[in-house]
């Protein structure tokens, strides 16, 4: 599907739901999204998915959700890796790169140390860890298991256009 285009012009809700992603409002690029993934066709439909999929394993992140987030990362992953390299003028290469490597460095943190990554990315809570469902997933002194150079050079994944 590498060469698949957009069926049409993609609509104002999407370049909406793009900016939301890129600045971190990943609950409202989620209703944004969804509202055109419902109505969508192939090969829109998917691409959509995908990335509201990966948006909401940001949200998830935020919460100090770690299962959710490598979950919906994951399938997000899979479903625009035949998106690639660009699709609708963004580079989805670059985004599943940079989405990988965050993927990667939750694995090998587990749930124990995801406030330890969200620190790393620069991500707020957006749970403050009362309850006992979220309480104990990690602490500053828990970065010993990463490896700091690979949370050094993290980047927070974006939804950029294809130069050119």
């Amino acid at each position: 599907m590498s060469e698949a285009s957009p069926d049409e012009t993609l609509p104002d809700a999407f370049w909406q739901g793009v900016n939301q992603f890129n600045q971190r409002e990943f609950y409202a690029c989620h209703d944004t999204l969804e509202a055109l993934w419902i109505e969508a066709t192939e090969p829109d439909k998917k691409f959509y998915q995908g990335i509201l999929q990966i948006a909401v394993a940001l949200y998830h992140l935020g919460n100090q959700n770690w299962r959710g987030a490598v979950i919906l990362m994951g399938e997000g992953m899979s479903r625009l890796r035949g998106y690639q390299p660009a699709y609708a003028d963004i580079d989805i290469e670059h985004f599943l790169a940079q989405t990988l490597q965050l993927f990667i460095v939750l694995q090998q943190a587990g749930p124990e140390q995801v406030m330890t990554v969200m620190q790393r990315l620069g991500l707020p809570l957006l749970h403050d860890g009362s309850d006992e469902n979220h309480a104990n997933r990690g602490s500053n002194t828990a970065i010993s298991a990463l490896e700091t150079d690979s949370l050094q050079i993290l980047a927070f994944p974006t939804l950029q256009k294809v130069s050119g």
